[in-house]
């Protein structure tokens, strides 16, 4: 159950993290944000974070080995990749329509499944 928790945690955080990475842009593109200064960018931007954090920090620490979770330490960081680079794909499709998928992001993602299973091999 920890792993299954841990992953829907990893889920949400990323999702706080890809908008608050990327979410400006968004911003900016709505022509929202284009008269802010950089300082109230970074804010906004920290802001967002710290919900990615309230997630990640006890996502780790729940999934981590040492704690009674059912991940080691490279295998917790290599399942946070492919969350986060799944999430960041999918919002990007939905809030960034100039972006496109190509087959070398599917080739991409082949070779993160690999990764994944690599990892877990004993």
């Amino acid at each position: 159950m920890n792993g299954l928790f841990t992953i829907l945690m990893l889920l949400v955080a990323n999702v706080f993290m890809t908008l608050a990475w990327y979410g400006h842009l968004k911003l900016q593109e709505m022509k929202i944000s284009t008269s802010w200064p950089l300082i109230l960018v970074i804010l906004f931007s920290w802001g967002i974070a710290l919900f990615e954090y309230m997630f990640q920090v006890p996502a780790n620490r729940l999934g981590f080995k040492e704690n009674g979770g059912p991940f080691s330490l490279v295998q917790l960081k290599v399942v946070q990749e492919v969350i986060s680079l799944v999430v960041f794909t999918v919002i990007a499709m939905f809030m960034f329509k100039n972006e496109s998928f190509h087959w070398n992001h599917v080739a991409a993602f082949v070779c993160l499944i690999l990764a994944v299973y690599f990892v877990f091999m004993e």
